[in-house]
């Protein structure tokens, strides 16, 4: 099934976010949604933060502009606006952690009645569907959420959750592109997912114009939890009807990176008897900053293994299921004994754990 690239609607989100990026940005410190340097942040200078605005803006219009908008296309830009919503408040004003995980699940709970549910699992050792059943909702909860924190949480140096949603989202198109070619059968959900993905990878790549070192804009939460979520509806959309547990798989390959490092840093939290909401200084650029990296270094380097991982990811679509399995244990292997060894899984190092100092701690840029 032939999937007609959408070259005009990704054209038209780059351009609109060059155009709206220093729009937003001039809005940012009229609204007073500004980020203020501390000790566990890396820049040094008051930043303007509501860089997401502009990537929903941007992506947005083109959809409307150019697609026809089906009911999950309406779903994610539903949901998507909840999430940014909830952005601008906690950017201008700010919320409370369970404020915003409140508002999370409620953006979740949103894309549900356009059909976006992930209704089944595969079982890992056969072509066996497993319905959800009466799980089929706090799954598809569940995930959005955690990819929706996971892009939030590593949204800390210049650059970086954009450069790694824009790489998660060609991985995401190109699996499901392939996966749509060789069916003889394909959903509208999954053409129209690889369409929607490469027009937001469009808007990203605009807003990278005044995001990436030294940024003039960061994302701040209103950009970072709009990417995540978006990110995880997109692979509900094209990956979650896959037929063998690799399509399960998949979207955790992709997002590898901001997954795994939340896991880490809910695990080295929990271990060190520290909060598990309190933000630290050991997550993955954070690392690779204290080991000596110059901030475009750490993000081009996060970069590469997001291009590996993302490399990874199509391999699996094309591999024989015990191929597949034998590839995805050598990425864990290699991932963990990497991880242990830059320092993030926090397992015999004290670490640099931040006490509340009494005002409210942002998620975004920790």
């Amino acid at each position: 099934m032939f999937v007609q690239l959408p070259v005009t609607a990704i054209l038209l989100a780059l351009g609109i976010a060059l155009l709206v990026t220093p729009l937003v940005r001039k809005w940012a410190f009229k609204w007073g949604a500004l980020d203020r340097p501390d000790r566990r942040k890396v820049h040094e200078r008051l930043m303007p933060r509501l860089g997401g605005l502009a990537v929903y803006l941007s992506f947005v219009a083109a959809v409307l502009l150019t697609q026809e908008v089906t009911p999950q296309t309406m779903g994610l830009i539903v949901g998507g606006s909840l999430i940014v919503l909830l952005g601008l408040i906690d950017d201008t004003r700010g919320v409370s952690p369970r404020v915003k995980l409140a508002g999370q699940i409620v953006a979740a709970f949103a894309v549900i009645p356009f059909g976006l549910e992930v209704k089944f699992i595969t079982n890992p050792f056969s072509a066996e569907m497993i319905a959800l059943g009466l799980f089929s909702i706090p799954v598809t909860v569940l995930w959005l959420v955690s990819v929706t924190n996971a892009v939030n949480l590593i949204d800390g140096l210049d650059g970086l959750a954009g450069g790694t949603t824009f790489i998660a989202l060609l991985t995401l198109a190109a699996v499901v592109w392939i996966e749509v070619t060789r069916a003889e059968i394909s959903s509208p959900g999954q053409r129209g997912a690889v369409v929607l993905a490469l027009i937001l990878a469009g808007a990203i790549f605009g807003f990278l114009r005044y995001n990436f070192y030294p940024a003039r804009i960061f994302l701040g939460d209103t950009g970072s939890m709009f990417l995540g979520y978006s990110v995880a509806v997109l692979a509900i959309m094209g990956l979650a009807k896959g037929a063998t547990f690799i399509s399960v798989i998949i979207p955790v390959v992709i997002l590898g990176i901001p997954l795994l490092d939340t896991v880490f840093a809910v695990v080295r939290r929990y271990c060190g008897h520290r909060p598990i909401l309190q933000p630290d200084k050991e997550h993955l650029h954070h690392r690779l900053l204290e080991m000596g990296l110059s901030h475009r270094q750490a993000v081009l380097c996060i970069y590469a293994v997001n291009i590996i991982l993302g490399l990874s990811a199509i391999l699996l679509t094309l591999l024989t299921p015990k191929q597949a399995v034998l590839l995805l244990a050598a990425l864990s292997t290699i991932i963990l004994i990497a991880a242990n060894k830059i320092g993030v899984t926090g397992i015999g190092k004290p670490g640099s754990y931040l006490p509340s100092s009494g005002k409210q701690q942002r998620s975004s840029r920790m």
